[in-house]
């Protein structure tokens, strides 16, 4: 990044150094964003970041700080409902626990059962997200929720979209939900589960290379076993059915009993971050388990997009001069900034634990990998750490703007301290977000022959 004073010519004064590195601030986001759809990202209000850049226009930090911080704390409040529904040993309750990040056996995991257990609408909130609340619904045709008034009775317009989900076929209660959902014009999308094991019944009758054990002429199986071939047929005959029952482009995604990190999962997290409007996309994307690079992508773009407001807030929102640096700014503010960092990425010792559970991994291979600190070891002192080593970058902006020091003050503070905690939070983002990906890469190394050795002890559903 281009400092933004330059020692030649004339120096512009102290307030408007600070307004060009705020104008220069953005455009290093927008370079961050370079081939990314701006649609895809959350927005400040208009109002909101003309009143920022009219406080930084005019010198008057607190204010524009102020709005920076409210425009921050929002993202937390922004609230996501889920809609669930299926009938009765469908995989309602591991799809619910899937989205959230959970096991089936975790801690505060929506409870398994054959038998119906949903007689009424049963919020499950994120672990760590409380603002994302998927709701388990109750089955759609019982004596209890006909058809006829299903919708009214669970509230559908609460929700920002269902999830219609059969470990079979899609019945003809399910076609008429997603119809009359159609209708309202509310969004709604099918997952087919437990293909994990009509994948582990087809295999029965091939032999161990793969061959076809005995044809059957009515059934016109191929000759060689092929899982995408399999899983293609279960996508497309659930597509004919509901395009029979006149449900208009439905959207199918085949999900596993036991591994959401397979199959159409990955693919089902994409659509609905591309669908959503931009403040839900927002709280959809924190919640996201790291699945795939493509999401841990997306959360680092997105993440990238606040790092020049929490600089902002930072360096003028009760900020204190720093010990042996020209630095004043929000030593704890930073902290929560850099643990926000990691939560979102999974870079802590509860989700790196869950990961490790779920992976059958012990949690030291996960961490051996990791070069940044987790957010447990985030303390003042390494937030002092942090700036004193990123305070180099901005060497030439802060020679110049001593020079207004008697006469300025917290303005020239402000214009030392933003590029310092910008570059601080920028190059921590940047390290973390390598350290997911490499995280990632350990779970996914023992997740093909894991996953055929449950396939082996699915064989009952």
């Amino acid at each position: 990044m281009q400092l933004p004073c330059d020692s030649s010519g004339p120096l512009p004064s102290p307030v408007r150094c600070v307004t060009v590195w705020w104008g220069q601030a953005e455009q290093c986001t927008g370079a961050a964003m370079a081939g990314v759809d701006t649609e895809e990202l959350p927005k400040i209000p208009e109002e909101d970041m003309e009143a920022m850049n009219a406080a930084v226009g005019k010198g008057d930090l607190t204010e524009a700080a102020a709005k920076a911080k409210e425009a921050l704390e929002s993202i937390d409040k922004i609230p996501l409902n889920i809609a669930v529904t299926g009938e009765s040993g469908s995989g309602k309750s591991s799809f619910v626990n899937a989205i959230r990040g959970l096991r089936d056996t975790d801690k505060g995991a929506a409870e398994m059962g054959v038998n119906e257990r949903t007689m009424k609408t049963t919020p499950y909130p994120h672990p760590t997200y409380p603002n994302v609340i998927v709701r388990d619904l109750p089955g759609i045709g019982t004596p209890t929720f006909k058809p006829d008034t299903y919708l009214k009775q669970v509230q559908f317009s609460r929700y920002d979209f269902f999830t219609i989900i059969s470990c079979t076929r899609f019945t003809s209660h399910d076609i008429g939900l997603a119809q009359e959902l159609q209708r309202l014009g509310k969004k709604f999308y099918f997952v087919r589960s437990k293909v994990d094991q009509d994948l582990t019944n087809e295999k029965r009758n091939y032999d161990e290379g793969g061959k076809l054990k005995q044809s059957n002429a009515a059934m016109k199986r191929p000759l060689q076993y092929s899982e995408s071939s399999i899983l293609d047929a279960i996508r497309e005959n659930c597509i004919k059915g509901l395009k029979a029952g006149q449900v208009t482009s439905p959207q199918v995604f085949l999900v596993s009993r036991w591994d959401f990190s397979k199959y159409d999962f990955p693919k089902l997290q994409g659509v609905l971050l591309d669908e959503l409007p931009s403040l839900k996309r927002l709280a959809l994307l924190r919640s996201l388990s790291n699945v795939s690079k493509e999401i841990l992508e997306k959360k680092k773009q997105q993440l990238q997009t606040q790092i020049w407001l929490k600089s902002l807030a930072s360096c003028a929102v009760a900020a204190l001069p720093i010990p042996g640096l020209s630095t004043v700014c929000n030593i704890a503010m930073l902290m929560m900034s850099l643990k926000g960092f990691c939560r979102d990425l999974g870079l802590n010792e509860e989700s790196l634990a869950t990961l490790a559970r779920q992976a059958n991994k012990p949690i030291a291979e996960l961490k051996a990998v990791i070069k940044s600190p987790l957010s447990e070891e985030i303390t003042e002192d390494l937030v002092i750490k942090l700036l004193t080593k990123c305070a180099a970058g901005a060497v030439k902006f802060s020679t110049y703007v001593f020079e207004f020091v008697p006469v300025v003050g917290s303005v020239v503070s402000a214009a030392v301290s933003l590029p310092t905690t910008y570059f601080m939070l920028k190059n921590f983002l940047d390290a973390a977000a390598d350290d997911a990906v490499r995280v990632l890469e350990v779970v996914m190394e023992g997740d093909v022959s894991n996953s055929e050795k449950q396939h082996e002890n699915c064989s009952t559903p």
